[in-house]
C-alpha cells in the first residue's frame, strides 16, 4: 500500500517507477481523487467549525442554520467516503516501488545472474526426469491423483514420501538450530483481510482457493504460502524496536489455482495446486530490510550448499519481481533432465509495504512510531527440492543415493531401489 503524501509529493518519480512495474494505470486519476478527497474533508470541517460556533452562541435564529449544515455534512461525508473508498481502491490494487538496486526492465529476460555456485555432475547415461524417475520407482503416482482429485496432483509414496517428511524437518531444524528461526506451526485457513494485509487480495483473488462458509461475509482461504499467516502474526501491532528482528520458519501445505499457468508445467511436480514448503519471514526495523534480505538469502542458500545441488543466484527485474516486493533475488537449482536451472525459491524485501496494508509498526530508540519492514523467502519448496535430488542423485540403475546430510533422517539408508 502506498501513502498518498508521499506519492502527492514526489507524484513524477511515481509514475516512472509504477510503470516499471508493467501498469498502464490512468495513475493520473490518483491526484484528482486525492483532491476532490482533501476538498471535501475541508469543507466538512469548515462547517463542522460554523455549527460549532452556533451551538455556542445559543442564538435561537441561527438553529434552522444548523440544521441545514447537518445535513449537508451528512451529504459530504457519503461523497467523501465513495471518493475515498475509489481512491483507496486505486492504491491498493498497485505494486510496490522497485529499490534503487533492481534491474528495470518489462520481464524475465531483464533479470541479471549474481553467481552460480556448485558443481554440475556429469552423468554416464542418460538423465531421466523426476517424474520418470518416481514412476519407475513405483512411488510417484499422477494417475491415482487424477483420479482421485484432478490435473496437478500426486501421490508420493514409500521411500519418496519418506524422503519428503526428512526433507522438511532437515531444513526446519537448519533453520532453527543454525539460522536463529523460530518455529511456528500456524493456521492454514485465513481471513479476506489476512490475505489482503501481504498483498494475495484483491489483485490475485483468481489465483486462490476460498473456502465455502455459510456466513457469506465470513470469507476465508486455504494459504497459498505460509508467508501470509506468518506475516499477520504482527497485524494491528505497536512493537518496539528492542523486539526486533523477529524471524519465522514454518514448514505448511501451500494451496494455488496457478490460474495464471495453463499450458506451464503440466507433467510432473515442478507446478501442483497443493504443494510443501518451508517459510522463512523477517519482521524488521525498516532501515534493516535490504541487509535482512542477504542474510535471508544466505539461509535459503545453505540448504542446496549442504545437499550438494548446483543452483545459480539472480536478481529479479522490476517487472518481473512479485507485487508485494520491492526486492527480490530467485533462487534456481539445476535439472539435469531439463538441462537448465529452474527457480526453487524466492526471497523478497517489500519494505514498508505490507505494514502500511496490514497497520503494523514499531517505536524506535527516539519513540517514533514507524511502518515494520517485512522479508520472506522459500527455505526452500520442499517439491522442488524432492524433484532436484531425484535428477541430480539419480542412478544408471534407476536408484537414487541419498545426501550424506539426510541419511540421519532416512534411518542411514543410502539408496532408495525398487526393491
Amino acid at each position: 500500500m502506498h501513502n498518498i503524501k508521499d506519492l502527492r509529493n514526489n507524484f513524477e518519480n511515481f509514475k516512472k517507477l509504477i510503470k516499471s512495474r508493467n501498469i498502464n494505470s490512468d495513475l493520473d486519476e490518483i491526484l484528482i481523487l486525492d483532491k476532490s478527497n482533501r476538498d471535501l474533508i475541508q469543507k466538512k470541517e469548515k462547517l463542522e467549525k460554523e455549527k460549532k460556533d452556533i451551538s455556542r452562541s445559543q442564538d435561537k435564529s441561527l438553529f434552522a442554520r444548523s440544521k441545514d449544515i447537518s445535513m449537508e455534512i451528512d451529504s459530504i461525508s457519503n461523497d467523501q467516503a465513495i471518493i475515498k473508498k475509489k481512491l483507496d481502491e486505486i492504491l491498493s490494487s498497485l505494486p510496490n516501488l522497485p529499490h534503487q538496486d533492481v534491474p528495470i526492465g518489462p520481464d524475465e529476460t531483464f533479470n541479471k545472474e549474481i553467481e552460480k555456485i556448485g558443481q554440475i555432475k556429469k552423468m554416464s547415461f542418460k538423465p531421466k526426469s523426476h517424474y520418470e524417475i518416481g514412476e519407475n520407482l513405483k512411488m510417484l503416482d499422477f494417475d491415482l491423483a487424477t483420479k482421485t482429485s484432478g490435473a496437478r496432483f500426486v501421490f508420493v509414496k514409500d521411500k519418496l514420501a519418506h524422503l519428503e517428511r526428512a526433507l522438511s524437518n532437515f531444513m526446519i531444524d537448519t533453520h532453527t538450530k543454525k539460522n536463529g528461526y523460530k518455529e511456528i506451526s500456524p493456521p492454514l485457513i485465513v481471513s479476506d483481510d489476512t490475505m489482503f494485509g501481504t498483498g494475495q487480495l484483491p489483485k490475485f483473488e483468481n489465483d486462490q482457493f476460498e473456502i465455502k462458509f455459510d456466513e457469506k461475509n465470513n470469507r476465508k482461504f486455504l494459504i497459498p504460502t505460509a508467508e501470509v499467516i506468518l506475516t499477520n502474526m504482527v497485524k494491528d501491532t505497536i512493537l518496539n524496536s528492542k523486539e526486533l528482528p523477529i524471524r519465522l520458519v514454518a514448514s505448511t501445505p501451500c494451496f494455488r489455482k496457478e490460474a495464471g499457468s495453463y499450458g506451464k508445467d503440466t507433467k510432473g511436480m515442478i507446478r501442483q495446486h497443493q504443494f510443501y514448503k518451508v517459510e522463512l519471514v523477517s519482521i524488521v526495523e525498516l532501515n534493516q530490510c535490504i541487509n535482512e534480505l542477504e542474510r535471508m538469502t544466505s539461509c535459503a542458500s545453505m540448504i542446496l550448499d549442504q545437499l550438494k545441488l548446483p543452483y545459480r543466484k539472480i536478481i529479479l527485474s522490476s517487472g518481473d519481481m512479485g507485487f508485494s516486493a520491492e526486492k527480490t533475488y530467485d533462487i534456481e537449482v539445476w535439472l539435469p533432465s531439463e538441462n537448465k536451472y529452474r527457480e526453487i525459491s524466492s526471497c523478497s524485501s517489500c519494505g514498508s509495504f505490507q505494514a502500511r496494508r496490514m497497520r503494523a509498526r514499531y517505536k524506535n530508540d527516539n519513540n517514533e512510531t514507524l511502518f515494520l519492514g517485512t522479508l520472506n523467502g522459500s527455505g526452500l519448496a520442499i517439491g522442488r527440492t524432492l524433484i532436484a535430488i531425484l535428477e541430480n542423485y539419480q542412478n544408471s540403475d534407476g536408484s537414487i543415493t541419498i545426501p550424506d546430510v539426510l541419511k540421519p533422517y532416512m534411518n542411514n539408508l543410502d539408496k532408495i531401489t525398487t526393491n
